[in-house]
């Protein structure tokens, strides 16, 4: 079983080695204590919260003149300062030439500690301090490359022991270790957020969708909620301006999630915006639509939809759906109607039949996605249509009020999925 360890400091370890160590026990304890501290080190994922630390601990342990952290510039020929501790010549961001400046560049360039235990007599050292008496470079390796260099320095002439450079690359390995891991967590983060960015900028451009002016039908009221499951939604809704008192009514629902399927909802919507002037006929609409869609669709992914056309002059409504939900009658009752259907768009050659209704004063019709119908609880237990309907015979049942008790029912549960609903009132 391993020895559990009470915590210590990251650098505590260096301060326990002593400056000439006869004892192979005192250097092997002061190994293991190095092996605990190396875990605190290997955990800090801020860059700049991992320099300061490496600096200012190491300086305040062995109480030397400086301390600093270079890292190799990605995919150039120079170092550049990234933590420094007690320097009054450079800082932050400074750089150097590797190979050509001190002691850290020759450590780039070779990727071998170098110790100088009299810095006036080594002829790779730059002087710095006016009392640095020695210094130690350690290069950071990472996979056998060199990604940067640790540099400490002394106001003593051979003020490190061959086992406290041992210490201190053995240190660095952990560094550079900790360095890696920071930068790999930074880009994984900044990924992450442009991600989150691109979909956000997605989500208002689909929210702009939904906000243009709904048009005035005589006689005739619109109510419609959207509730994404996600950031983006495969769900829709239309209403378009046919002109002669008449208005298209659609709904749609693209499988999948996320932004393929808001990918596409964009397309079928441009689409079929495009087609339904052309045409009066919901059915030849939905027809055209489709032949269109099955070429460019991805393989496998398809539209349910349902498209009506409404006369206010008639007060009828001309309905075609593509494998979509029964639409709900309420007129003091409720009643799914019993229509035939296409298969979804996308998938296959299918005829789309049309089915028509006369909407009198006091009723209304909705159009509603599976996210309503289908949606869980924590029992996996589905809302289910029952529920829709009971909704629906309350007198003061809006879609708004339906979108809510939805959530509310299907609160805590994984099961969740784009709710969308659209109500047609004949007033």
């Amino acid at each position: 079983m391993a020895t559990q360890f009470p915590p210590l400091d990251a650098f505590d370890a260096l301060e326990a080695v002593p400056h000439n160590i006869h004892s192979s026990c005192e250097f092997i304890q002061a190994l293991m204590k190095l092996q605990r501290a190396a875990q605190l080190i290997t955990s800090s994922l801020d860059l700049d919260v991992l320099f300061d630390r490496v600096v200012n601990d190491i300086a305040d342990a062995i109480g030397c003149v400086e301390v600093s952290v270079w890292l190799r510039d990605a995919g150039g020929d120079e170092m550049v300062l990234h933590g420094v501790r007690g320097c009054s010549t450079y800082c932050k961001g400074d750089r150097l030439k590797i190979g050509e400046r001190g002691m850290v560049g020759h450590v780039a360039s070779t990727g071998v500690t170098r110790y100088a235990g009299d810095v006036t007599i080594d002829p790779y050292y730059v002087a710095c301090e006016l009392d640095t008496r020695s210094e130690v470079a350690v290069p950071l390796l990472l996979h056998g490359e060199v990604i940067g260099a640790l540099c400490v320095d002394h106001k003593q002439i051979n003020a490190f022991s061959d086992d406290q450079i041992a210490v201190m690359e053995a240190l660095a390995g952990h560094i550079a270790v900790a360095i890696e891991n920071a930068r790999l967590f930074r880009n994984e983060r900044h990924e992450r957020e442009q991600m989150q960015r691109e979909a956000d900028d997605a989500r208002a451009v689909q929210q702009s969708l939904f906000v243009k002016a709904v048009p005035l039908v005589c006689g005739f009221a619109f109510e419609t909620a959207w509730n994404p499951a996600g950031t983006l939604a495969g769900d829709w809704f239309d209403l378009i301006d046919l002109g002669e008192d008449r208005c298209g009514i659609v709904l749609a629902d693209v499988s999948g999630k996320g932004m393929p399927a808001a990918l596409l909802m964009s397309a079928t919507r441009a689409i079929l915006r495009s087609l339904v002037k052309l045409d009066p006929s919901p059915g030849k609409t939905l027809m055209q639509l489709n032949q269109i869609l099955m070429e460019d669709f991805p393989m496998g992914k398809f539209v349910t939809m349902i498209y009506g056309v409404l006369d206010a002059r008639s007060r009828e409504i001309t309905i075609a759906s593509a494998g979509h939900l029964r639409p709900l009658l309420i007129n003091g009752e409720c009643s799914f109607l019993d229509i035939d259907t296409g298969m979804p768009l996308g998938l296959g050659t299918t005829t789309y039949p049309e089915y028509k209704v006369t909407l009198k004063p006091g009723t209304q019709l909705l159009f509603y996605t599976d996210g309503i119908t289908e949606a869980m609880n924590r029992s996996d237990e589905e809302y289910g249509a029952a529920r829709l309907v009971d909704h629906f015979l309350r007198p003061s049942a809006c879609v708004e009020g339906l979108i809510e008790e939805v959530c509310r029912f299907s609160h805590g549960s994984n099961h969740t999925d784009d709710a969308t609903a659209v109500l047609i009132r004949s007033r």
